[in-house]
């Protein structure tokens, strides 16, 4: 990649929408596959009570809009500002109780798991129906977009084009506890076909801190999948 295409894809501007400042990428299309879209407001005329508590909005009770779903509320119920990194906020912004439950829970994979997941994890890396593994490191780009696999070759996915993500855990342990995983498999399109290709990512076996690192990222890219698949349905 040029260093051109890399600033362009670097590039961020402050914009200001009804909802408060935003840090954007420059160019649309090297937005964030996590991201979410604001939400139209609901139109005031349209919302005379409050849309949790039935509230009657008066001189009184004042309506506030929540910046993450859009629907009006009274004070009580849209009073905490709490971060919205999926909409690219620069401060905390108001948000209903419900919506701002689903908000906290993503700030802790902005705070902690991506960074795993920038960081990245050795793992055996299967591609197709091929019987031969490749160690490779594999980690997010920083443009959050692809996932890069860099080995003695170098494979690079776009997120957009994975289309499953599967968790590969070992047996339950004699005696009952959790199932551990033990690696993934991902589906995606190759661009400019139609075909299909399984990729399957194996952490080692061996009980060290190569393990635990690459069974973070596992854990840690599950989580991702599902904000990925959360964005798409928006």
């Amino acid at each position: 990649m040029s260093s051109d295409v890399a600033a362009r894809r670097d590039a961020k501007k402050l914009v200001r929408s009804p909802s408060g400042l935003r840090m954007v990428p420059e160019h649309r299309a090297f937005s964030s596959p996590f991201g979410l879209e604001e939400p139209q407001w609901v139109p005031d005329k349209e919302c005379p009570r409050c849309m949790h508590c039935s509230a009657k909005f008066d001189f009184l009770t004042r309506k506030h809009h929540c910046r993450r779903c859009g629907k009006c509320f009274c004070d009580k119920c849209c009073s905490q500002k709490v971060p919205l990194r999926r909409m690219c906020f620069v401060d905390p912004v108001r948000q209903c109780a419900q919506c701002s439950l689903v908000s906290l829970k993503e700030a802790g994979f902005y705070d902690k798991q991506l960074g795993v997941l920038l960081g990245g994890a050795t793992f055996l890396v299967t591609f197709g129906s091929s019987e031969k593994s490749e160690t490779m490191v594999c980690r997010l780009s920083n443009s959050q977009r692809c996932l890069l696999l860099e080995g003695d070759s170098r494979h690079e996915i776009e997120l957009a084009h994975i289309s499953t993500v599967r968790i590969l855990t070992e047996s339950c342990p004699p005696g009952g506890g959790n199932a551990r995983a033990t690696g993934m498999s991902l589906q995606y399109t190759v661009p400019g076909t139609e075909s299909v290709t399984q990729l399957k990512l194996t952490a080692g076996e061996d009980a060290n801190a190569s393990r635990r690192q690459s069974i973070a990222w596992l854990v840690a890219m599950h989580k991702a999948a599902k904000l990925l698949y959360e964005s798409r349905d928006q």
